[in-house]
């Protein structure tokens, strides 16, 4: 099976009896959203293979010879322990299995109803896990922009103030044409003169407006001015290089090179 990151999720296997294992692969093969990357006879097993693969799942047995699922759990560290959903002979560990936040608990042998709605909740809970780490991501980087605490920052976004929707792409006209582009495949915006310079993916277009006005459509999260007439899209900064003066110059993905004068040399601070 091709692993897509985007809808694929891996998963590791662990279960002493090798029928079981087999069983349970072969019903999560016919599972497109899910990627057996291995298969675990024990504890020890297990543990290596989390560590090697980083899954997102883990189909766990609980009574196993020398390490039970439970203590399987206890000796992964907490920020690289995958989604579980417990996979036992026994419903009397279904109390405790919660306890542990388990995704589900199957009962073998495992029902292909039940085994695709474990899938869903552990979908749903991985969807769930990258919109709060997002989130975090960036009210750190606004916390580092603005210099607000992110009690502050929070209290704002919470409020009943109309918030201020941004554009997702900008209408440049060239002549009698107009070209649409994506905020997002913006790389940087400079001035010159009455005219912003808009580069994206190598080629620059020429907008006929102001850079107050053109930064007040854009995403403050995403863009910020690094001098009196340069904008850049903070997602390309790959390197921030400091010298002597003060100033930084930033490195771009695309290879373009930006210098940053000092008054603005607080907006880096998250990149370090």
């Amino acid at each position: 099976m091709t692993q897509n990151e985007t809808h694929t999720m891996k998963a590791i296997i662990v279960d002493d009896e090798a029928l079981a294992r087999q069983g349970l692969a072969l019903r999560l093969a016919d599972i497109a959203e899910v990627d057996v990357v291995q298969q675990c006879a024990n504890g020890e097993e297990a543990i290596a293979a989390i560590i090697e693969h980083e899954p997102d799942i883990v189909f766990l047995d609980i009574q196993m010879p020398g390490m039970t699922g439970f203590e399987l759990i206890q000796e992964v560290q907490a920020d690289i322990l995958p989604m579980v959903i417990f996979v036992t002979a026994y419903d009397a560990f279904a109390i405790d299995a919660f306890n542990v936040h388990a995704i589900d608990y199957l009962l073998k042998p495992v029902e292909v109803d039940r085994l695709e709605a474990a899938i869903v909740k552990a979908k749903q809970n991985k969807a769930q896990q990258i919109a709060v780490g997002e989130k975090q991501r960036l009210m750190d980087l606004v916390v580092s922009i603005t210099g607000k605490s992110a009690a502050a920052i929070a209290e704002l976004l919470d409020s009943d103030e109309e918030l201020v929707e941004h554009a997702d792409r900008l209408a440049i006209k060239d002549g009698s044409s107009i070209t649409f582009v994506p905020v997002r495949d913006i790389d940087w915006i400079d001035a010159a003169g009455d005219y912003m310079c808009v580069h994206v993916k190598g080629e620059t277009h020429i907008m006929r407006t102001t850079m107050k006005e053109l930064e007040a459509k854009l995403d403050p999260l995403i863009f910020q001015r690094v001098h009196r007439s340069t904008i850049v899209n903070l997602e390309r900064v790959e390197k921030v290089s400091s010298h002597i003066n003060g100033e930084f110059h930033l490195t771009l993905s695309c290879g373009g090179s930006l210098k940053m004068s000092r008054s603005y040399k607080e907006k880096v601070k998250h990149f370090f």
